[in-house]
């Protein structure tokens, strides 16, 4: 996590909620019929959702915008392509581009109606190239 959290708290203009507890990513598992990868687990538990610069992450909490079991619930409304393992990590807000995370750990993008295009190997990864 330490490696994780550098590269999280190094990010201009950062805010972040506040963790959650293992019963509250387990319940949103469940919500949405996945796992969500070890990665973005830890990021659940310490940091709860972030933002900096131009990016909000979804996470767990009140703001549906930002919730990543309604966002997750919406988008696969909009695009029957995003396989079931696939949740929503960012909206970006820019011509429908939404980034998805795999249960695997894998980051992809899908434009509206499209099938997922890989862009990292990780959640770090991702975060490090924004």
């Amino acid at each position: 996590m330490n490696k994780f959290s550098d590269i999280i708290n190094n990010k201009p203009n950062l805010y972040f909620g506040k963790g959650v507890k293992e019963v509250e990513i387990e319940s949103a598992e469940r919500d949405l019929n996945l796992c969500f990868n070890k990665e973005y687990k830890m990021y659940l538990l310490h940091y709860g959702l972030i933002s900096y610069d131009n990016h909000e992450l979804t996470g767990l909490c009140n703001s549906q915008r930002l919730n990543v079991v309604y966002v997750t619930k919406e988008e696969k409304n909009y695009n029957p392509h995003v396989p079931t393992d696939m949740y929503v990590i960012e909206q970006t807000n820019i011509d429908g581009i939404v980034i998805w995370q795999s249960s695997d750990g894998e980051v992809y993008q899908t434009y509206p109606n499209s099938n997922p295009e890989k862009i990292a190997n990780s959640l770090s990864e991702y975060i490090q190239s924004i």
